[in-house]
């Protein structure tokens, strides 16, 4: 940290022994109206099958039925807010920041307890409610609103402790109060509701009290900030309103801007953060065009370029990369089951932006696209936008080889991680990750889990658990914690060739290692269908081991150092032959848990096993270790 967040840390501490002995009232506000309204025609255009998908969740709800990080639930219709599932303990009360949220032992997993209170499901029965006008719907999420301020006190509690929730509640709160606006109970739900309007006020006054700082201004800050917004357009009832909205606007554009590459990508390089800022970016600019409010040229600047990279990374199936840290986070949730996240976010952008020739086609349908692009005001001047599809983003150090057959390879030469601490970064640089039409066959296997269980949050960050070399056992960029490293590998590209329609060719390098260099060479072969990686170190002999992780759904028959790979996609078989380098022993592992080995993580609080080659031996001078992937069918 440098002084200035160390200043502002003390400030914060202050400011909360302040607050324990001093909680303040919500200023008496009279004739509160909500004008922020769907325009005429919105729900209309929501496609049926979209309908339908949102009908069977919101119906899944009604019976109490939802699933959060692999937990399933099925006590949602009458929840108790601060009970964890998964661990069966529950949260203590008393001043929110006095709450040891980060202790699994006296907490339970916070994620479990925060997650049903970011209300996201309330503005799916909420959306279910505008699409079919049943009144059950608006009545449960009225229900549980109203349980849930009276059992969240300002300032009391685990819900009370972190920004990024207070932030995604609020913005959630502004959907359910204009999704449920043809109510006749809405008005009396929300603004003519004094318990209603203190929690509004107080959320609004705590997340601007307490901005997240310095090391830890990534994606939390931009949650803190387009809810903050959203609250003050659509909720401008309180003296504070005009201030809270110009200031979250202006840390809305600042922090767009430090969190997101000029190529568009964002610079945690983790993917589904780059989703969830998108998500929360195009909220909010639809919350400034809905109340009139002008937001400054780069913001929509930002999202666009956000909007494109996606399109021009995403694998044949509209896959992005599995890079870095991933916890299923949203902005905004109106849709059912099944529907695709990245399809709906293209999907949007191009209702917003407009699509380029080269995007990839999205097939898909989804609720959120028509509700946004009705309130997002079209786009103004014309920007530059790229040409062609972009394959290599340079200053985010991430290179796409493709190949016939939907042959898609990541290639990771970029920066560690954002910020001082790299919270969401893990180390795995100069990994690969190789997929053939959109199933996973080398694969990047995950995150798993944050807190409560730190050999499985280890390896999943670790160098071991990625398609790259380790050198003597020891990771390339140091742990200090689990958001937190405190030595960071550089990388940098020296060959990113993807002009040439025959032969694709990466090179790139890391100073991870203490005296030795690691560069890693691929070249993608279009007429064979064939990977060519070759990984040489540079510096004394060492001890190393190459680790291969394959995806769930491919089976491997390992005979000494050729592997055979096998998958089915639509019911066809495929497969591919993995040679390795012959100067490694390779072993196969799958499912081990002593340490943890061969395992894949498809979401947040998931895991299966799945498996992993790891050859073992001894780097030689200048000699390289060759791994060649070829396809068959």
């Amino acid at each position: 940290m440098g002084p200035q967040e160390v200043a502002g840390r003390v400030a914060d501490t202050v400011r909360r022994r302040r607050w324990r002995s001093a909680p303040p009232d919500c200023p008496d506000v009279t004739g509160a109206r909500f004008t922020a309204v769907l325009p005429a025609g919105t729900l209309a255009a929501v496609p049926p099958d979209a309908v339908k998908r949102l009908v069977a969740e919101a119906d899944r709800l009604m019976y109490g039925h939802a699933e959060y990080f692999g937990v399933v639930r099925d006590d949602l219709a009458d929840p108790d807010w601060w009970y964890d599932p998964k661990t069966g303990r529950r949260a203590p009360g008393g001043y929110a920041f006095d709450v040891p949220y980060r202790d699994e032992d006296a907490c339970g997993d916070i994620k479990q307890i925060w997650e049903l209170s970011r209300h996201q499901y309330l503005t799916v029965l909420a959306a279910a409610y505008a699409v079919t006008g049943d009144e059950r719907y608006a009545e449960r999420v009225a229900g549980h609103l109203r349980s849930w301020w009276a059992g969240n006190a300002p300032l009391r509690g685990v819900h009370w402790t972190s920004g990024i929730e207070l932030g995604i509640r609020l913005l959630s709160w502004v959907w359910v109060r204009r999704l449920l606006d043809g109510w006749p109970g809405a008005a009396a739900l929300f603004e003519d509701n004094p318990v209603a309007r203190a929690q509004i006020w107080h959320h609004q006054r705590w997340l601007a009290a307490f901005p997240s700082r310095g090391s830890s201004a990534n994606n939390h800050v931009i949650a803190e900030a387009a809810g903050q917004f959203a609250a003050a357009c659509a909720f401008a009832w309180f003296p504070a309103s005009a201030r809270w909205r110009a200031d979250a606007l202006r840390s809305l554009e600042r922090h767009l801007r430090a969190n997101t590459f000029p190529s568009g990508l964002n610079r945690e390089l983790a993917t589904e953060y780059h989703g969830l800022v998108l998500e929360l970016g195009l909220a909010a600019v639809a919350e400034a065009d809905a109340a009139g409010v002008p937001v400054p040229a780069t913001i929509r600047l930002v999202l666009l370029r956000m909007t494109d990279a996606l399109a021009a990374v995403v694998d044949s199936r509209l896959r992005p990369p599995r890079q870095g840290d991933a916890d299923d986070g949203h902005g905004l949730v109106v849709d059912g089951a099944g529907t695709d996240r990245w399809a709906s976010l293209l999907a949007t952008g191009g209702a917003v932006f407009g699509r380029l020739a080269w995007w990839p086609a999205v097939t898909g349908t989804d609720v959120r696209t028509p509700l946004l692009a009705a309130l997002v005001k079209p786009a103004g001047p014309s920007v530059s936008r790229p040409a062609s599809r972009p394959a290599h983003f340079a200053d985010a150090g991430l290179t796409v080889l493709r190949g016939p057959g939907g042959i898609w390879c990541r290639c990771d030469g970029g920066p560690h991680g954002f910020l001082s601490i790299a919270a969401h970064a893990h180390a795995d640089a100069l990994s690969l990750e190789v997929r053939h039409d959109g199933v996973d066959v080398l694969a990047d296997p995950g995150t798993y889990c944050y807190h409560g269980q730190p050999e499985w949050r280890r390896y999943f960050r670790s160098t071991l658990g990625h398609n790259t070399l380790q050198l003597d056992g020891t990771d390339q960029s140091v742990s200090g914690g689990p958001f937190l490293w405190t030595r960071h590998a550089a990388s940098r590209v020296l060959t990113a060739d993807t002009s040439d329609e025959g032969v694709a060719r990466w090179c790139a390098e890391h100073d991870g290692y203490q005296g030795s260099v690691h560069r890693r060479r691929v070249e993608l072969t279009a007429a064979r269908r064939e990977l060519r990686v070759v990984d040489e170190v540079r510096g004394p002999r060492r001890a190393a081991r190459l680790a291969f992780h394959l995806g769930p759904a491919v089976t491997a028959e390992l005979t000494g150092h050729r592997a055979v790979l096998t998958w089915t996609r639509d019911g066809e078989d495929r497969s591919a032959v993995l040679d390795l380098p012959a100067r490694l022993s390779w072993r196969a592992h799958r499912g081990e848990t002593d340490p943890p080995l061969g395992w894949y993580s498809a979401g947040f609080g998931r895991r299966e096993p799945s498996t992993t080659l790891v050859g073992t031996g001894f780097t030689d001078g200048a000699e390289g270790f060759t791994t060649v992937l070829g396809f068959r069918g």
